[in-house]
């Protein structure tokens, strides 16, 4: 089958990208794998470092208008567009905002099946204003109306979409591969040490709470000044249309030579960031399945998250949680893993078989290919 991805900003970009863009490089390589022709389109300005060199993946570059609330609409209405005047058998769109546009190829080209993935409700992210999440929340429902077939990354978006906008959508969720890396030559740069700092990984946004972990981090510093002594917290990533909270978490953390921000990190760097800390922590406020915390699993690492469903069920009982936008939860949790290794060594045996069983991307690429077969007969 030839297949269109729209509503991802581009493919192998790292951190410059988030959950959708991983999830739409790691599904267009299982598709691929599977004798299938997937094109990405991608937006001018995230290309890739390396020139793409995988058999039965094309990335189309088109440009757009590069304003947060213009960014991602625009591009995605000139890609149906262009997509509608190509020969694909199926246009799969990434996210809730892209898929208001699902309903042209539906009735201009109906020869080609519509897929959308339902990834997250994009309206609970604080960046967006008034009128981007009333058309996020419209979104929704054109996630669940307007294609073919929708697709769900989490058991709990797959209910939301049941009770909220009678439709039956098909649970597949997110995933990721499990990963071993032994060398540490990396740390050095960052002032880190294997197994001597904790990590979050994520843009610097508002509703990715990385706020809650730094209040978190100088509550036990101020009681308990010796266990965090030669303990770090690295914050990996850069803002997206948010320099404000980047510099309000700059702030927050001023003076305190524990707390650093190595900034966007891909490749090698990154692989080392994950697999070498002593926990990972996800304190985030909203999201679909959050494949950072797969990822952080798939290396092998322990997960402290807030307590949302859509991160309970990516831990899938293999983690430890706390009450979202608590930071005074956070940091007791945060001291009592810190009080007991062994607690961490023995979630840290778990992880990876979790997502080797609940969470493979070959399988994942098996039932989406699944859907577009079925659609087409």
């Amino acid at each position: 089958m030839r297949i269109a991805f729209i509503g991802q900003k581009g493919l192998d970009i790292g951190e410059r990208g988030g959950g959708v863009e991983q999830h739409a490089a790691a599904l267009a390589s299982g598709l691929a794998e599977r004798g299938n022709e997937v094109v990405v389109y991608a937006r001018s300005r995230y290309r890739s470092a390396e020139p793409l060199a995988r058999a039965g993946i094309r990335v189309r570059y088109l440009p757009t208008i590069y304003r947060k609330n213009l960014e991602a609409i625009v591009h995605a209405w000139l890609s149906t567009l262009d997509a509608m005047c190509r020969r694909y058998d199926i246009i799969h769109y990434h996210g809730v905002g892209p898929a208001t546009l699902a309903w042209l190829p539906r009735w201009f080209k109906p020869q080609c099946k519509v897929i959308v993935t339902f990834h997250s409700q994009d309206r609970f992210h604080r960046k967006w204003g008034r009128l981007a999440k009333a058309y996020l929340h419209f979104g929704e429902l054109a996630a669940c109306w307007f294609p073919n077939a929708t697709i769900a990354v989490s058991h709990v978006l797959q209910v939301y979409c049941r009770d909220h906008y009678r439709r039956q959508v098909i649970f597949i969720p997110n995933g990721a591969y499990v990963t071993h890396v032994p060398a540490t030559d990396q740390l050095p740069q960052f002032g880190l040490e294997p197994g001597k700092y904790i990590v979050n990984v994520s843009r610097l946004i508002p509703h990715k709470g990385q706020h809650y972990l730094i209040e978190a981090w100088q509550m036990i510093q101020k009681q308990y000044p010796e266990k965090l002594k030669d303990i770090k917290l690295a914050l990996v990533g850069a803002p997206s249309y948010t320099y404000d909270y980047e510099r309000q978490l700059k702030d927050l953390a001023a003076g305190n030579r524990n707390i650093i921000f190595p900034g966007y990190q891909a490749g090698e760097a990154l692989k080392q960031l994950f697999a070498h800390a002593y926990l990972y922590v996800h304190p985030s406020e909203a999201e679909g399945l959050p494949v950072v915390v797969l990822e952080a699993m798939s290396y092998g690492r322990p997960v402290l998250v807030s307590d949302i469903p859509e991160n309970l069920e990516a831990m899938h009982h293999a983690g430890f949680s706390f009450k979202n936008k608590d930071s005074v939860d956070l940091s007791v949790k945060l001291l009592q893993l810190l009080n007991h290794p062994e607690l961490v060594a023995e979630a840290a045996r778990r992880v990876q078989d979790v997502v080797e069983t609940e969470f493979n991307w070959s399988v994942i690429a098996e039932q989406t290919e699944a859907v577009y077969r079925s659609v087409r007969h």
